[in-house]
């Protein structure tokens, strides 16, 4: 798969991570956006180191899918932990 394809998929599992959590991020959703990528390449990884499986067969397969959005919403919920006491200050 290429890397146009990952950048696609993260993408969207961004965009699914964001539907399946709700609520304020700051940044808005290009950084949800580049979230879901990281996230993508997150599953991926962790499909391999803890399953044993080659989560990243191609665009179509569901374990694929699953991989990059498990990885987003891990991603997602760690910036809502690191980025939640922050407020933005209106001048």
């Amino acid at each position: 798969m290429g890397i146009i394809a990952w950048i696609l998929i993260g993408l969207l599992a961004g965009l699914i991570a964001k539907a399946l959590l709700p609520g304020k991020d700051p940044g808005g959703i290009i950084v949800t956006m580049l979230i879901g990528v990281a996230g993508g390449l997150l599953g991926g990884w962790l499909g391999k180191v803890i399953f044993g499986v080659d989560s990243i067969d191609g665009f179509f397969d569901l374990s694929t899918w699953i991989a990059a959005i498990v990885g987003s919403l891990i991603l997602l919920v760690l910036y809502r932990l690191v980025t939640g006491g922050r407020s933005r200050s209106h001048a």
